[in-house]
């Protein structure tokens, strides 16, 4: 459950695939920014026919570079550009899954078509796509609270209620055991593990990753057996990506949301958990605030999604739980992706950790007070 960094490719059947290499996060020089800016304007004017009057960086994104563009009439528009020409199909189909949503009611950014109809513009100097404003909005980076908790409950369940219809796959059931594959993470520590120890020196984080990393491999045992206990889950077309940056809040209600990736099936329990779960919304709560506020997020989605059946909604703790011990993200990083190492990462893993090791402990009595809200 990223908060600000894309997950690395969890062992789970629910998590998708990394749609392209995602390069390291640069921050170009005066020259090259300048560069870029001149090229999405170049693309705007060609493509969209847009003259625009000013073109912001914005510093996050992971995969893309992003903007905010003003145009003539003063309209904000939001700029995504593609940092490589491949992959750009898959691209083409995470913006029309947004625009199946979208027509569907769901709240999301639109698409604003090129001049020949296409979604990304491929003809000018930069790949992008162009997005309407959300605005006065901020993300559930923070964590989710209050009213926020029910509100962003319904607006999951309608947006899974939409995807439940998309023409790619209809929802079935699947063992809800094979959520994770336990021998494949457990493969992934011990390399990580290995990984560590071969280092002269390690660095402070690096230590505490390192004896994070041994402490959640001691875990696995119990994983098979959370995994053990689940019964047949639903998969269906999901976002892929539901995490905090990509929920947009207004206020207390959800705006919309972003950043999806191409349709493909996955389990509907970790896609509320992973979202439910943030640990940046289990630690703020405190332990009885979140798991009243998960109650609430639970309770609104199935009126938004009565279709929804009770053994998703109660099982999502437990694919959640299961979900992010198979995971090595965040630990992984200073190993695989060190240029992602910053004070905000290690703070992240380490409530991180702290969230996932509570939630095994008291996953027992969270489930059976869901279980008994949701009678």
């Amino acid at each position: 459950m990223s908060l600000r960094f894309d997950e690395e490719t969890m062992s789970t059947a629910s998590h998708q695939p990394v749609t392209s290499p995602l390069p390291a996060p640069s921050t170009p020089g005066p020259t090259a920014q300048g560069e870029q800016v001149k090229a999405v304007a170049d693309t705007l004017v060609l493509e969209y026919g847009m003259h625009p009057a000013d073109i912001t960086r914005i510093p996050e994104g992971t995969a893309t570079d992003n903007y905010a563009v003003v145009d003539q009439a003063g309209r904000k528009h939001f700029a995504k550009v593609y940092r490589t020409w491949e992959h750009l199909d898959l691209e083409r189909a995470s913006v029309d899954l947004s625009e199946y949503c979208a027509g569907g009611g769901v709240a999301t950014a639109r698409a604003t078509r090129t001049r020949e109809q296409e979604l990304i513009a491929t003809r000018g100097p930069l790949p992008l796509s162009l997005w309407s404003y959300v605005p006065h909005t901020a993300t559930a980076e923070g964590g989710l609270r209050g009213a926020r908790w029910g509100a962003v409950g319904t607006a999951m369940g309608r947006f899974h209620r939409r995807l439940a219809a998309h023409p790619a796959a209809a929802p079935t059931l699947k063992p809800g055991a094979a959520v994770c594959d336990v021998a494949a993470s457990r493969g992934s520590y011990e390399g990580l593990i290995l990984a560590f120890q071969s280092k002269p020196r390690l660095g402070e984080f690096e230590a505490w990753s390192l004896q994070a990393t041994r402490e959640r491999h001691a875990l696995f045992g119990g994983v098979e057996r959370i995994l053990a206990a689940l019964p047949s889950l639903t998969v269906q077309i999901l976002h892929g990506d539901l995490s905090g940056p990509n929920v947009l809040l207004k206020d207390d209600d959800a705006a919309a949301f972003v950043d999806f990736r191409p349709p493909a099936p996955g389990y509907l329990a970790w896609e509320i958990a992973r979202l439910g779960c943030d640990p940046s919304s289990v630690l703020a709560n405190g332990v009885e605030g979140w798991l009243t506020g998960y109650t609430d997020l639970i309770l609104a989605y199935r009126d938004a999604n009565p279709k929804a059946s009770a053994n998703d909604l109660v099982s999502s703790l437990r694919v959640g739980c299961a979900a992010v011990l198979c995971s090595t993200f965040p630990f992984s990083a200073p190993v695989k992706r060190p240029h992602i190492v910053d004070a905000a990462l290690e703070s992240y893993g380490r409530a991180r950790h702290e969230a996932d090791l509570m939630l095994l402990d008291q996953l027992p009595v969270f489930e059976e007070a869901l279980r008994s809200a949701l009678r």
